[in-house]
Order: C-alpha cells, then structure tokens, then sequence
C-alpha cells in the first residue's frame, strides 16, 4: 500500500469517530495539526488539491481547514 493510501484511510478513519459532532470538520483538522507529524499533514494537504480521491466528505472538510491553516 502506497503512503498515501495509508495518510487517506487513517483521516478517514479519524473522520468517523469525530463526524457525529457538530463541529467535526474543526476536531478532525485540529486532531491531525496535533497528532500527525508536519511531513504528514503536507502530503495529505497535496492529495487533497490533487482531488482528494478517496478521502470522505468528513475527512475532506478537515484536510480543507488544515490547507487553509
């Protein structure tokens, strides 16, 4: 499995605990800015202006914040 598949089905599984909130787009954003190291974060952000395959609406919402972070 590539690396990018593993960053996308761990935000994605991050994104399922967190999307019954209200605010799920702000936990799921600040859970990666703290727990995911900066290398992480940046090719999670690429993948996300590349098209953000596979990541949930959730998930997406989040990787959006952190692009804008």
């Amino acid at each position: 499995m590539q690396e990018i598949d593993s960053l996308v089905k761990m935000a994605n599984q991050i994104a399922d605990n967190f999307e019954f909130h209200d605010d799920a787009g702000e936990r799921i954003a600040d859970h990666l800015q703290r727990f995911w190291a900066p290398s992480m974060r940046e090719k999670i952000v690429a993948h996300h202006v590349a098209g953000a395959a596979g990541l949930n609406p959730a998930a997406k919402a989040a990787v959006q914040r952190l692009a804008g972070a």
